[in-house]
């Protein structure tokens, strides 16, 4: 199982192929993919990188971290697993009483 990279600092005008292509380099490189904003399709300036043995993700981190990439110096480390998200929407918050609150109608 290859190992998943986060890389960060990107700069905005860089797509997944181009930074498959510099970890390409370092080994297999089984996806790479750079989050954009839901709404408007921006680059958020990091991306995740996959590569296919953990030797190659080391390699890729030795030799990338701080390095220069379309003139800004990217973070590159081992990613960690995602947290798990709270419930944000619907459901309840607590108050089971509905309405605007304060007390309660007889």
């Amino acid at each position: 199982m290859g190992k998943k990279l986060y890389v960060g600092n990107l700069s905005y005008s860089l797509d997944d192929q181009s930074l498959a292509d510099v970890f390409a380099e370092f080994g297999a490189v089984e996806s790479a993919r750079i989050v954009t904003d839901r709404d408007s399709g921006r680059s958020k300036g990091f991306g995740f990188v996959e590569m296919s043995s953990d030797s190659e993700a080391q390699l890729a981190i030795e030799k990338l971290n701080g390095a220069e990439l379309q003139g800004r110096n990217i973070n590159v480390s081992e990613a960690k697993p995602m947290a798990p998200r709270e419930n944000r929407g619907g459901g309840s918050r607590g108050n089971s009483r509905g309405g605007f609150g304060g007390r309660p109608r007889y």
